[in-house]
């Protein structure tokens, strides 16, 4: 007998608070998401090659035999093996701390926390210890342990760690009934931190979600602090990949849930980069596989090739973007100028970007998106001054690693906005890595927040040249261009 599940579907403007007592835990459909299938074909290797800072083996969330526990590596992760009506915090990772609590597992939002309920037949050992834990302290606290975490994945930077809200993990003696039980783990996770940074958002969280969740081969609920609802409009389609169950808002569902599992937090990372060997699945192999439907369609030849131009405004904005976009045009491309804001969605610019042939923009956050070009396609990254390292680290190396041409433009000083503020013989102009070498806050106070560009077209067409001819003869394998002819105007 075929059994159906009820799904509560989402929409738009509604907090996802599920009123039967199970619903939290019910299957949701499942559907097919391109989109999502090639986002983690390159998620793994982008982690590995990005500013991110990962690299720990997963960890084996279950509970392991006896016989397991005898030949245990040495060398393996803490809380790689734990016991039930435990908990265990990880905390040796820089980027993030990661506790797990194993067993009858209770939700409590109103006072932000999450028990962990110790029956006596678990262990006589922690009976004892807290025996010893309320002789010590002379009073009849049942409490017999207590973790603090905040689940984010820049616990080096305390003014943004200090808004992420605190969770109490708490070991309990005594019990309490919960009538809303599930039978599959829970994973909490913040969406506070850097939100609607494009680039946090991925390197931050949606990748360490994924490292972190991707064991449970979405068997797993998420409970999320600090929900918003146009987070998770813009990031559902990914979600949905990642667990069959609706998501839970914790501080807005004031009942008790059971949960045989918890995970607080993210993996702990170093800084080298997490293996791709971690998750076989999520290399780039695999998106050889996932793009089948887009090799096809270059066999067909297309009249004009399409270069997407991410604008920006405020800061590194492209200030004669209009010139680009007409010297674009005169070459034969097909312009699409697109500005991605915070609550673009990204099923939209993975349309957009997946049947373009280069994408083109300033350093920023938005160069994220480059994720959904087809392996083979070309990124212009313009590179300001003073932004030459982070540019090369967060997304000319990753780029390249992905299978994409890589372009990097560096500007001159008289490009950058900074050459009106500063005397031409200024360090700022003519050793900009000297200024960043003095701390972040230089880069990001002078390099990052106060400069504009303008480009010069003279220098830059050469970039557009060479991403003409290369996508042009890779589509129709031959040349397409007369090089020695300068066939457009300059603005």
């Amino acid at each position: 007998m075929v059994h159906h599940r009820r799904f509560h579907q989402w929409r738009k403007g509604e907090a996802h608070i599920f009123d039967d007592e199970e619903s939290h835990c019910r299957r949701k459909p499942k559907l097919f998401y391109l989109l999502v299938s090639l986002l983690f074909s390159l998620a793994a290797s982008w982690w590995s090659l990005s500013c991110s800072v990962p690299g720990a083996s997963l960890y084996s969330f279950s509970v392991d035999s006896e016989g397991a526990r005898e030949n245990h590596n040495a060398n393996a992760p803490p809380c790689s093996s734990m016991s039930n009506g435990t908990i265990c915090c990880d905390r040796s990772g820089f980027r993030s701390d990661l506790c797990i609590m194993k067993g009858d597992v209770r939700t409590h939002s109103p006072s932000s926390s999450v028990f962990l309920y110790h029956s006596k037949q678990q262990s006589k050992f922690i009976d004892f210890i807290s025996i010893v834990h309320r002789a010590a302290k002379r009073h009849d606290d049942e409490e017999l342990q207590h973790e603090k975490i905040r689940p984010y994945t820049r616990k080096w930077e305390n003014p943004i760690m200090d808004k992420i809200d605190e969770l109490d993990l708490i070991v309990n003696k005594d019990t309490m009934v919960a009538k809303h039980r599930c039978d599959v783990p829970a994973l909490s996770f913040s969406t506070r931190g850097y939100t609607g940074n494009l680039y946090h958002e991925f390197n931050d969280r949606i990748l360490p979600l994924y490292i972190t969740s991707q064991h449970f081969k979405e068997e797993v609920v998420f409970v999320i602090l600090e929900y918003h609802n146009w987070w998770i409009m813009k990031y559902e389609n990914i979600l949905s990949r990642l667990s069959n169950y609706p998501l839970l808002d914790f501080a807005g569902d004031k009942r008790t849930r059971c949960f045989p599992e918890a995970i607080v937090g993210s993996i702990p990372n170093k800084e080298q980069g997490v293996q791709l060997k971690l998750n076989q699945s999520a290399s780039v192999p695999t998106l050889g596989r996932s793009m089948k439907i887009n090799k096809d369609d270059q066999k067909h030849q297309v009249k004009k090739l399409k270069l997407v131009i991410l604008s920006r405004s405020g800061s590194r904005a492209l200030v004669n973007e209009d010139c680009l976009v007409k010297m674009a045009e005169d070459m034969g491309f097909r312009v699409k100028v697109s500005w991605p804001k915070r609550t673009t969605e990204l099923a939209k610019m993975y349309r957009l970007l997946n049947k373009s042939e280069v994408m083109v923009g300033v350093h920023g956050a938005a160069l994220t998106h480059f994720l959904f070009l087809k392996p083979g396609s070309v990124l212009i990254q313009v590179i300001p001054l003073g932004t030459d390292s982070p540019a090369e680290t967060c997304f000319g190396k990753p780029a390249r690693e992905l299978g994409l041409k890589y372009i990097g433009h560096k500007i001159s000083p008289r490009e950058s906005s900074l050459y009106n503020e500063y005397d031409k013989d200024d360090p700022v102009l003519t050793n900009p890595k000297g200024v960043t070498r003095k701390g972040w806050q230089y880069t990001k106070e002078i390099y990052l927040d106060r400069q504009n560009v303008s480009l010069d077209m003279r220098r830059f067409h050469k970039r557009l040249l060479q991403a003409y001819d290369y996508s042009f003869k890779k589509i129709n394998g031959q040349i397409s261009y007369n090089q020695t002819t300068d066939l457009f105007k300059l603005c």
